[in-house]
């Protein structure tokens, strides 16, 4: 029965959408107060319906009901309860719930948040929302219902995909589809603005949180997707520039060149025609994902395998929602005008030389994305086109913008002055060259590469905080004076300073383990030793274990350095029952920011020996660190009064005190 309401609950918020999607858009057409004011109290009642929803899906996952199809499908008796929970959004059925899930939430947020948001403009953001909720809410209950019954129930279920039955995946999908989702609320209000044919520097402001919330939570699935694919898969890089990968790392690019752009607008009223096209091409690119994940075109450990009808159905949600988006940009955008004019040396002119190289770059990984496929589909033929495309054309793209990085803050709004900034910058200069040098006599003289990149990292992480300092004026003021005036700066001028240095941290652990990672695959026996940069590991024995629901064989090891032990190591090869399905358990012990990583291969013909896999790397998790220093920075920003408050309305105090004086 639970189950049947929460299909039912399904039905009725689509329904409810569906009036979203309409009235209030004709009560700002009609400029009537009321038909606007609809709008909010229907996306409170849409989030409750899609809730109960979700929440009825999830109690069939945890009593594990297998006449319900998709239960069967993705989970089993005896898998534990964690993954029971997790393995409601480990499908395509239920992770496209989750998906309209956070979609209603953001529509109810801009209900609950945007009271400072004009009428008209609130009304039709909820709207545009509304378009967006109407289209996957049809796409679940026509091609991808999670609550079809199955009769007779069968006894017990398949079990989750093995790889997906992991702590990992209880946070990455939620954080990815919050930002992929959250994009939905700039495209919403970029949709609005062009449909009222009014666009200013307070709906940069306006329009600036959503974006920035959304980027936080991106930046946060991207990390964590990276890190379980670095530890679950056994494979131990980071990143593989695999196309599904991809697709959640466009959209991050045109978001950040969004979060740029609109600062320009608000402060300058400049970039405006951009600025909404970056709004626009930022969500596309996350339904872009969306397509390429569940069409079936993609074969990655991260797709849906699903039906070609799905596929259709999302295709023809992309052609309505960025063919209807751009096509109204076409019709309004020659009405808009572009608004201040600046120097190309100036704060403006940084933040465009930003926003052609991040955009730029997107295009690059679009291109290496979409060739196969489009060359596949016109010929026939099947290419790869991988890491060395990528790095060939992504990696020379982002050098200058980072170098470029630290000037942004120091040159001035319309005319700046580059020598100017670039002395105020001379201690980061010096950081820099000094990193590149103590970083070419540590690795003994190459390679050079390495020691570069640790200068450029030094200098975007001083050069972040070096501004903060310039604007306290220590040498003037004195240490007590700065040190208030410090504390006085908006906390949007500490999130930019951190988000910042968070990307030079990035940079640092790439450089490090790209350039000084050692590797190291033999065959071992036990009571054999082996050497991997600086530790030797020895291989003590094996032991077979079992599961809840699975099967593994565990190697026993113990790492050395200098004849010291540091670590027991337990890499395991697993074999889950229900599937069949064989998984690779890396053993990793962390020293400091670096790693030491272990895993077993294919078992050797003989039965005492095991295929064994290496890796000393130093660095590599400052690439996650950094990530988080990253989103620090964007939460700091976020806490801005400024950047919360938006542009108020006039206080009604203020508006009242003519008629007391009267």
């Amino acid at each position: 029965m639970i189950v049947e309401i929460g299909h039912f609950a399904l039905v009725l918020a689509l329904a409810l959408a569906l009036l979203q999607s309409v009235v209030p858009i004709v009560g700002a057409r009609r400029d009537d107060a009321a038909l606007m004011a609809v709008g909010g109290p229907i996306a409170l009642a849409q989030l409750t319906f899609v809730g109960l929803s979700f929440a009825a899906l999830t109690y069939a996952y945890v009593i594990s009901d297998f006449s319900v199809a998709n239960v069967y499908e993705n989970s089993h008796s005896l898998k534990p309860m964690l993954y029971k929970v997790t393995g409601v959004w480990g499908n395509h059925e239920g992770s496209m719930l989750l998906w309209v899930l956070i979609l209603a939430l953001f529509g109810a947020s801009v209900a609950v948040f945007g009271r400072n948001l004009p009428a008209s403009l609130k009304a039709n953001v909820l709207g545009v929302q509304g378009w967006i909720t109407v289209a996957f809410l049809l796409f679940i209950l026509v091609t991808s219902n999670p609550f079809i019954r199955m009769n007779p129930a069968p006894f017990e279920g398949q079990d989750l995909n093995p790889i997906l039955q992991d702590i990992g995946l209880a946070i990455h999908p939620p954080l990815l589809y919050l930002g992929y989702v959250g994009f939905s609320i700039s495209f919403a209000f970029a949709v609005a603005a062009l449909i009222e044919g009014r666009i200013d520097a307070a709906w940069a402001r306006w329009v600036r949180p959503w974006t920035l919330a959304a980027w936080i939570f991106l930046t946060a699935g991207i990390s964590m997707g990276s890190y379980w694919a670095y530890y679950e898969l056994g494979w131990g890089g980071w990143w593989f520039w695999d196309p599904v990968e991809n697709a959640s790392f466009m959209p991050w690019l045109l978001g950040t060149a969004l979060l740029h752009s609109a600062v320009v607008m608000e402060k300058r009223n400049a970039l405006k025609i951009w600025t909404v096209l970056l709004a626009i091409l930022t969500f596309s690119l996350s339904l872009l994902g969306t397509f390429l994940v569940r069409s079936g075109v993609l074969t990655s450990v991260h797709a849906f395998a699903t039906d070609p009808a799905r596929g259709v159905f999302i295709l023809m949600i992309l052609c309505v929602f960025i063919g209807g988006s751009l096509t109204l940009f076409a019709a309004r955008a020659a009405q808009l005008t572009q608004g201040g004019v600046f120097a190309p040396v100036s704060r403006e002119g940084a933040l465009v030389l930003n926003n052609i190289l991040l955009t730029a770059s997107c295009a690059t990984v679009l291109v290496g994305t979409l060739y196969p496929l489009a060359l596949e589909g016109v010929t026939g033929e099947k290419i790869s086109v991988g890491a060395p495309f990528f790095n060939l054309t992504f990696g020379p793209m982002m050098i200058p913008l980072l170098m470029a990085v630290p000037f942004g803050p120091y040159l001035a709004w319309k005319r700046g002055d580059v020598l100017g900034a670039s002395q105020r910058l001379m201690v980061a200069f010096a950081a820099a060259i000094v990193a590149t040098l103590v970083a070419f006599y540590l690795t003994s003289g190459g390679p050079v590469l390495a020691a570069l990149g640790v200068g450029l990292a030094a200098w975007l992480i001083v050069g972040a905080f070096s501004e903060l300092v310039t604007r306290a004026r220590f040498r003037e003021a004195g240490l007590a004076t700065g040190l208030r005036r410090l504390a006085g700066l908006p906390r949007a001028a500490f999130g930019t300073a951190v988000a910042h240095a968070g990307l030079g941290v990035t940079l640092l652990g790439i450089v490090g383990v790209s350039t000084l990672q050692v590797e190291n695959i033999l065959v071992m026996t036990p009571g054999q030793t082996a050497t991997i940069g600086r530790y030797e590991v020895t291989f003590d024995s094996a032991e077979t274990r079992r599961g809840p629901n699975f099967t593994e064989l565990v190697a026993h090891m113990t790492a050395r350095k200098d004849g010291e032990v540091v670590a027991k190591m337990d890499p395991a090869k697993r074999l889950y029952t229900a599937r069949q399905m064989p998984t690779t358990e890396a053993s990793i012990v962390t020293h400091g920011f670096s790693q030491l990583y272990v895993t077993l291969g294919e078992e050797s013909e003989r039965t005492d020996q095991l295929v064994v896999r290496m890796f000393d790397k130093p660095m590599v998790t400052l690439i996650w660190l950094g990530s988080l220093v990253m989103m620090a920075g964007g939460l700091l920003s976020l806490s801005d009064r400024r950047l919360r408050v938006g542009a108020p309305k006039p206080a009604r105090a203020a508006s009242a005190a003519p008629v007391a004086a009267e």
